[in-house]
């Protein structure tokens, strides 16, 4: 007996098997029935293609610590009392409620004027990593005016985030608007008639709550291969997860000075968003971007001994997982005294290919997953528009043209059956069934997932905050509805997440609509909704958006 050790991945577990490779594939189907309890008949193994009951294991080359992958499920032919008691919304707490599956998550309630900071809250909670590193915070005072834990603003937000997540109906947030005028004094200003607070800016808002976060929420690196014993450093959460970094080249406009010898200045500069600048040439969000990337500025020469223009470009040599991007709509109006706002329509995609404005590094790094990416989902549609097709005409062969190279080609073999001496028909190559086309062109995408991640960047692999793709996707937007930022409302869009199964944590299908949070009001919108959101009036428009790196495959071609 020739024993070859593999692992086999199915439904999120690995099993080490010893496989006798003097045995058939049934043999190997039967280990697999006793360690999963899925039945030899209901297995779909993918080894060079599906394994059948009578492939001979020698023939596959198989290698010790090979991953095999393997789909199905039991059966489930008997009845078995629930492990667990049923458990009926009704009888369920408040907490318990807003946990399970298609729960409303909780408004804000307007303390007067407050819609610019509900907005700003609802966007940020849309973070999963957020909420979890807030989780862990812990109050620790820093100086002397910090005595008090409930001023901390970090603390405020995490409480507020915990009670959010245990109702489905509206929360006051108080004790956190009480730290923000505290910390900001400005967000306390009274309004103009006496009455009340005044409006305020949700990207002031923004900004400030990020730069508290900034300086209070620090997270544990894990400890990287071939650093000493103990634990990993301690970075800061929006650094490391929203936090980008520029490469700026600050270069003198007059010839005289590159003459006379002075060269360019190359630095580096943080940031934690994008700005989208407009003017009247800027139609879509790209164009915005390019005019926040440069910009003229006059300082003294050096060289020239006087003062003189200077051209300073950035382009991103480091990009987050989380990108926020702010329209820079309100301009100072000294005439009316006031915030006005640019009601230019400004369009936005769905996903952000930020590629063009990255140095030539890391182009170099994004560019080969970007494209890989596009490649799969090609495949990936090819695949399905068969499959579909395929349903609605079972009579008609399926698509020999479509899906990744490997699983091009006819569902049957090229060679004609042959004719014996006596006109018998020999037996040649069968035909394929559906099950069997699915399965190759499952097989072939999973390898190119595998391909995918085995092309991304060894160091953007190991930074876990950022972009590893250059490709993001819109989670969020921060809307403003009116002439200035002064007056007018409020109110966010955040993309619903997809379903979780509460007992194996495995993740089903975005459905594609979004939340819309007004204030103490939530209720769920469709798609089509968002491509509304441009201006180009006093109505609801785009101010904040919040993007998050696409998904990449694991090792193995899973998504996580």
């Amino acid at each position: 007996m020739a024993a070859v050790n593999v692992v086999v991945k199915h439904g999120g577990k690995k099993y080490e098997v010893e496989v006798d490779t003097s045995a058939t594939g049934e043999v190997f189907k039967y280990q697999m029935f006793s360690l999963t309890g899925v039945e030899p008949e209901r297995q779909k193994i993918l080894i060079k293609g599906v394994l059948k009951d009578d492939t001979d294991l020698s023939t596959l080359g198989l290698k010790n610590g090979q991953t095999i992958m393997m789909m199905g499920t039991p059966g489930g032919t008997g009845l078995a009392r629930p492990k667990e008691k049923t458990k009926f919304v009704e009888d369920m707490t408040e907490a318990e409620a807003a946990q399970q599956e298609g729960a409303t998550p909780a408004g804000l309630a307007n303390l007067g004027n407050t819609c610019y900071l509900n907005s700003t809250l609802q966007t940020l909670r849309s973070i999963p990593e957020l909420q979890t590193a807030l989780s862990t915070y812990e109050y620790k005072q820093s100086n002397l005016s910090d005595q008090i834990p409930q001023l901390d603003l970090t603390r405020q937000l995490k409480d507020l985030y915990k009670y959010m997540s245990e109702t489905q109906g509206s929360m006051q947030p108080v004790a956190f608007l009480s730290a923000l005028r505290l910390a900001f004094p400005q967000f306390a200003e009274r309004s103009k008639s006496g009455q009340g607070f005044a409006q305020q800016d949700a990207e002031e808002a923004w900004s400030q709550i990020i730069s508290q976060l900034n300086q209070k929420l620090k997270i544990q690196e894990p400890k990287g291969d071939g650093e000493a014993e103990g634990e990993g450093a301690v970075v800061s959460f929006i650094e490391k997860y929203l936090g980008g970094e520029f490469e700026t080249k600050l270069e003198c406009d007059d010839p005289a000075a590159a003459e006379a010898g002075e060269q360019p200045i190359i630095s580096r500069e943080p940031f934690l968003k994008l700005n989208c600048h407009i003017d009247g040439q800027t139609n879509h969000l790209r164009d915005g971007i390019v005019n926040g990337l440069q910009e003229q500025i006059e300082k003294k020469s050096a060289t020239l001994d006087r003062d003189t223009t200077y051209t300073k470009t950035a382009r991103i040599s480091r990009l987050p997982k989380y990108l926020t991007v702010h329209f820079v709509r309100f301009f100072w109006k000294r005439e009316q005294q006031k915030k006005a706002k640019i009601l230019r329509k400004v369009t936005f995609p769905e996903e952000l290919d930020v590629v063009e404005f990255c140095t030539d590094g890391l182009k170099k790094a994004l560019v080969p997953v970007r494209d890989k990416v596009r490649e799969i989902r090609k495949d990936e549609e090819d695949i399905e528009r068969a499959r579909k097709r395929r349903k609605r005409n079972p009579l008609v062969d399926g698509d020999v043209t479509d899906g990744p190279e490997e699983a091009k080609g006819d569902k049957k073999d090229s060679k004609k059956p042959a004719t014996s001496a006596d006109g018998d028909v020999e037996m040649g190559e069968t035909y394929k069934t559906d099950a069997e086309v699915d399965a190759e062109k499952d097989a072939a995408l999973l390898q190119s997932k595998k391909e995918l991640h085995a092309l991304i960047d060894p160091e953007l692999l190991k930074d876990a905050g950022a972009n590893q793709s250059g490709l993001y996707e819109l989670r969020g937007v921060v809307t403003h509805q009116g002439a200035s930022a002064d007056s007018g409302h409020y109110t966010a869009y955040v993309k619903k997440t997809a379903p979780k199964d509460p007992k194996t944590g495995e993740k089903g299908e975005e459905d594609g609509n979004w939340w819309w949070f007004n204030d103490d009001k939530v209720s769920e919108v469709t798609p089509d909704k968002i491509a509304t959101l441009v201006g180009g009036g006093e109505t609801h428009s785009a101010l904040i958006l919040l993007y998050k790196a696409i998904p990449l495959p694991t090792a193995e071609g899973t998504m996580e």
